[in-house]
């Protein structure tokens, strides 16, 4: 039941991400492909991720993984900083192109933790919230 619960839970999230990134998936000149979106979408939840842990992630190859950041480098929508310790490797962070067309903030969670807000006690909003850190936790 609980597993039903949370992938219900997942699956709807997920749905609305997917909704909101396609509807800023446009065709025109440098812009994203849905691809290019995900990518970038990654990157993002990454942190500064080097290019390996970028391939890794995806099980994708460096090449591809190097093919996929030089175009969203060349679009704006990422920058490459050089590692401080090891001049070889490099990190990949979102640029500031990408904040301008990937909403960072979830406006479709307001109403729901609006309606716990109003329902639940401070007491169970923080073992609710201490639940879902220890889940988290336990999450790759």
């Amino acid at each position: 039941m609980l597993y039903e619960k949370l992938k219900t839970l997942y699956e709807k999230v997920r749905l609305q991400h997917y909704r909101d990134l396609f509807s800023r998936v446009k065709e025109r000149d440098g812009s994203l492909s849905a691809t290019e979106a995900y990518a970038a979408d990654v990157i993002y939840l990454m942190g500064a991720p080097t290019v390996s842990a970028f391939a890794e992630t995806l099980g994708i190859s460096q090449p591809n993984a190097t093919y996929k950041i030089n175009n969203l480098v060349t679009k704006g929508y990422a920058v490459r900083t050089g590692s401080e310790g090891d001049r070889r490797e490099c990190r990949v962070t979102v640029g500031d192109r990408f904040f301008s067309y990937y909403n960072t903030d979830y406006p479709f969670m307001d109403d729901g933790l609006a309606a716990l807000r109003r329902d639940y006690t401070p007491e169970q909003l923080s073992l609710f919230e201490r639940m879902i850190d220890e889940l988290t936790q336990h999450l790759k």
